[in-house]
């Protein structure tokens, strides 16, 4: 069940985008518990991103807790993945014609005083 929802929110296509700049897995050792598979993961994130649900209201029906996808995305943030996550995501709607750049507004909070 879960997998359709994650399906439908990263197609394969899109997923044949962003995979390739997602980490490898480390192995497992015998302490640690079973990794979320990264495509389940990303659906959370995004899910989370385009409803602004809480991550702890995340439906488990996506397949994994959000404090899990939160986590994650930390993790890819301070490693500087996520920030290639969205370069594909761009890339990917502007391709589709889907960004509407009359509308693209700049936050004076996101840019560095001198």
């Amino acid at each position: 069940m879960p997998e359709r929802y994650v399906l439908a929110i990263v197609p394969d296509e899109l997923w044949s985008r962003v995979k390739p700049v997602l980490p490898r897995p480390k192995p497992l050792s015998e302490s640690r518990r079973l990794r979320a598979p990264d495509r389940t993961v990303l659906a959370g994130i995004l899910f989370v991103m385009r409803t602004g649900v809480r991550w702890m209201d995340l439906p488990l029906e996506l397949g994994c807790s959000g404090s899990t996808c939160l986590r994650r995305l930390k993790e890819w943030h301070v490693s500087g993945v996520w920030a290639q996550i969205v370069d594909v995501l761009m890339t990917q709607l502007s391709d589709a014609k889907m960004l509407e750049w009359s509308r693209v507004t700049l936050d004076p909070a996101d840019i560095a005083a001198r």
